[in-house]
C-alpha cells in the first residue's frame, strides 16, 4: 500500500500525474480564473480593435440566437484560429481576437501553459482540428442566449465526429462592437 502510495503522489504513475495535469488544465479552462476579477459589469463595452473575420459579424440582434450556420461557421473559425496557435505555439493572436473580457481573464502565457499537452502533441492534434473544416457540427443542444450580468452570451456546445478522436467544444461568445467575440474556450 505504502508503496502504490509513493507511486501515485511522487509521479512514478505516469497516468496518475498525466490524470493531474489534466485536471489542472481543466480547471483553468473551465473557469479557474486565478484570482482575477471576472466582473463582466464593470468590463469596457468597446470592442477589440484588431481586424475580425467576415464570419463573426451578424445582422440579428444580440437577443436573438444566431442562425445554426452562423453558430457553426464561428466553431469553425475559433476552432481554425486554435489550430493556428497550436502550431505557431503562440496564442497571441487568439487572444487578441477574443473579447475583452477573456483577455482580462487570462493572459496569453496563461493559454501557452493550459494547452501545454496540445502544443506537445501537435502532430497529433493538428490532423484532428484540421479536419473540423470540412464536417458539419452535431449538437445535443442547440445554441442559445443567456443573460449574465446585463450581457447577451452566446453559448454553443457540440462535436465533431473526427477520427480517431472527436473534437468536442464548449464555446461562449458575448456580443462587443456588433460581433461576437470569443468569452469562454473549452476544447
Amino acid at each position: 500500500m505504502k508503496n502504490l502510495l509513493n507511486e501515485l503522489f511522487f509521479g512514478k504513475n505516469a497516468k496518475f500525474s498525466g490524470l493531474i495535469a489534466m485536471a489542472i488544465i481543466g480547471s483553468i479552462v473551465l473557469g479557474c480564473n486565478c484570482n482575477k476579477n471576472f466582473d463582466l459589469a464593470n468590463l469596457s463595452n468597446q470592442s477589440n480593435s484588431t481586424s475580425t473575420p467576415s464570419n463573426t459579424k451578424t445582422d440579428t440582434s444580440s437577443d436573438s440566437v444566431p442562425s445554426d450556420s452562423v453558430v457553426e461557421g464561428l466553431v469553425k473559425e475559433t476552432i481554425s484560429e486554435f489550430a493556428g496557435a497550436i502550431d505557431s505555439e503562440d496564442f497571441s493572436e487568439l487572444h487578441a481576437k477574443a473579447s475583452t473580457d477573456f483577455q482580462s481573464s487570462y493572459t496569453v502565457n496563461e493559454m501557452k501553459t493550459a494547452f501545454k499537452s496540445y502544443t506537445d502533441k501537435k502532430k497529433i492534434v493538428l490532423p484532428i482540428l484540421e479536419k473540423v473544416e470540412g464536417m458539419s457540427a452535431e449538437t445535443k443542444t442547440p445554441a442559445s442566449i443567456r443573460t449574465e450580468k446585463g450581457l447577451k452570451i452566446l453559448v454553443a456546445q457540440g462535436e465533431f465526429k473526427t477520427k480517431p478522436y472527436k473534437t468536442r467544444y464548449d464555446f461562449e461568445y458575448v456580443m462587443r462592437g456588433g460581433e461576437w467575440k470569443l468569452l469562454k474556450l473549452v476544447i
